[in-house]
């Protein structure tokens, strides 16, 4: 059986970002997976050593306290997501990168090393969309959606037209996978795409942006309109019925609705959509919330 340290290593080190503990000399102790793809330097070569030069700005940011649990979504220190470095790659090119540093302390208070925690900083501009599971078809989906959207993304910005986005997420989705199996949740999940396409308006697209999940994007500019849309889609998905070898099963759904503005990155656009819909979601689901996400909830 292995043991706790085993355990905490293994977890570490799938750990998504790039993940450096030092200790009080500040050579390293421990270098991550993500952290050797990232910089190119392998953990074989740093452990026991100090950083080289190079990697030096990883741990010269600012340092936070106290830390916040790691993957919690606060990305590590409260009210703060990093400070953007430059390091360099083991292959001589510019790593721009997005770190934070924490001191470690003994149960004492006693300083006994530092972590820093660190991702490119490519990633804060990477369009977030839904998961996908392994070798999934969604993903070709997520693919030609992607490019959809940054033309009219690219339409909105040189005319300034309008662009909304419906980030939309079937609420029984993970249910009926477990109870009904993969099969009849992409059945579902298929029949839902073309019911709501059936129900767009005119220039509006949908795809699937995720295994349970579905953006439309739309060419409304008021924000009250494109919430009435999504009220009437959540409607629409609510009465239509799904049937699996007999069994008749009620379906709801969860939308967040975005309306782009002028001089906003398509990210921030998209990660309000995907806001919006999680909160549609943690309220209870087969609603609607508009973005940002101080708007109230309200049923679809």
């Amino acid at each position: 059986m292995a043991d706790r340290a085993e355990l905490t290593e293994a977890a570490l080190d799938v750990y998504p970002e790039g993940l450096a503990l030092l200790d009080q000399a500040g050579r390293v102790v421990y270098w991550n997976r993500a952290a050797e793809i990232l910089t190119g330097h392998s953990g074989a070569t740093l452990v026991g050593r100090e950083l080289p030069q190079s990697l030096e700005p990883l741990i010269c940011c600012g340092v936070f306290e106290p830390m916040q649990p790691l993957g919690d979504g606060t990305n590590g220190a409260t009210g703060h997501r990093g400070t953007l470095v430059h390091a360099q790659h083991q292959r001589g090119h510019d790593l721009p990168t997005i770190a934070r540093r924490v001191v470690l302390r003994d149960t004492l208070g006693a300083r006994i090393g530092t972590a820093a925690v660190f991702h490119a900083a490519e990633r804060n501009n990477a369009l977030p969309h839904g998961d996908t599971s392994e070798g999934s078809e969604v993903r070709e989906s997520q693919a030609e959606v992607r490019e959809r959207l940054e033309t009219k993304w690219e339409l909105f910005e040189r005319e300034s037209g309008a662009l909304g986005l419906l980030w939309i997420r079937v609420d029984q989705a993970e249910e009926l996978r477990r109870t009904h199996g993969a099969r009849a949740c992409e059945s579902m999940l298929e029949n839902m795409e073309r019911t709501l396409a059936n129900n767009l308006r005119p220039g509006d697209e949908i795809g699937r942006w995720g295994d349970d999940e579905f953006l439309v994007l739309s060419q409304e500019g008021s924000a009250e309109v494109l919430a009435n849309h999504a009220r009437v889609l959540g409607g629409i998905s609510r009465t239509s019925e799904f049937r699996w070898w007999g069994d008749r099963l009620s379906l709801t759904v969860s939308i967040g609705a975005a309306v782009a503005r002028s001089g906003e990155p398509l990210h921030e656009l998209v990660k309000r959509a995907q806001t919006a819909m999680e909160n549609s979601t943690h309220a209870g689901g087969n609603r609607v919330t508009q973005a940002p996400g101080r708007a109230a909830c309200s049923p679809s």
